[in-house]
C-alpha cells in the first residue's frame, strides 16, 4: 500500500491535476450546475483539502465526480460519480461486508460499503440516483447498488438502479450477490 493512500493525502502536483480535471468536466458540463460558479467552488475546493484525496479515489476508480448541486445553508458543494455507467472499478462487488460473509463459494474481492467508507464517500440513495438521472442517461448498460434501508438490508436484501427503456428502475436482490455489470455510484459533500 503506498504512503499516499496510507495518509490519504493528495501531493501537491497531484492535487492541482484533479483540480484541472474537475474544472474541465465542469466546463464540460454546465447543465449539471447551471446555477454554481467554478471560482467559488475552487475557493471551497482549496480550503477542503482533506477532501482531495476522496475525489481523487472517485476519480481513480473511474466514477468521474462532478459537482450536482449546492446547500445553501451549509455551503457544501454535492459530487456525485457522474460516469455514463457504474464505475468500472467498482464493479463486480456485493452490497456489503454481511453479504460478502454469507457466501459459501465465489466470493468477491470487495463489497461496495466498505469501499465507500474507505474512500471517504457514500453510497447514493435510490433520491439521489433519480436526483443524477435527471441530469442525463446513466447506466444504460450497467447498474449501480444504492443505500438500502434498513428493514430490506435485515432480511437479506439490497437495492440496485439502472436506466432501460428511458425510465430508471429500482430493483432488489440478496446483499451477496455480485454481477460484471453492477457496481456502485458514491457522494462526497465538499
Amino acid at each position: 500500500m503506498s504512503t499516499m493512500k496510507t495518509k490519504k493525502e493528495l501531493s501537491p502536483e497531484k492535487r492541482e491535476e484533479l483540480l484541472g480535471i474537475l474544472k474541465a468536466r465542469f466546463e464540460k458540463n454546465m447543465n449539471r450546475h447551471e446555477s454554481i460558479e467554478w471560482s467559488e467552488l475552487q475557493a471551497r475546493l482549496e480550503v477542503t483539502t482533506k477532501k482531495h484525496w476522496s475525489l481523487s479515489e472517485m476519480e481513480r476508480t473511474g466514477g468521474e465526480p462532478d459537482v450536482v448541486g449546492y446547500d445553501n445553508k451549509t455551503g457544501e458543494y454535492f459530487f456525485y460519480d457522474c460516469s455514463a455507467e457504474s464505475p468500472e472499478g467498482r464493479r463486480n462487488v456485493c452490497y456489503d461486508r454481511e453479504g460478502l460473509e454469507s457466501r459459501k463459494e465465489h466470493k468477491p474481492e470487495n463489497n461496495a460499503t466498505d469501499m465507500a467508507a474507505d474512500m471517504g464517500i457514500e453510497l447514493l440513495t435510490e433520491e439521489q440516483y433519480r436526483d443524477l438521472q435527471r441530469l442525463g442517461n446513466f447506466d444504460t448498460k450497467t447498474s449501480s447498488w444504492v443505500k438500502t434501508p434498513d428493514e430490506i438490508r435485515k432480511l437479506g436484501g439490497a437495492l440496485f438502479c439502472d436506466r432501460r427503456y428511458g425510465h430508471v428502475f429500482l430493483y432488489h436482490n440478496g446483499a451477496g450477490s455480485y454481477y460484471g455489470a453492477r457496481g456502485w455510484r458514491g457522494l462526497i459533500l465538499v
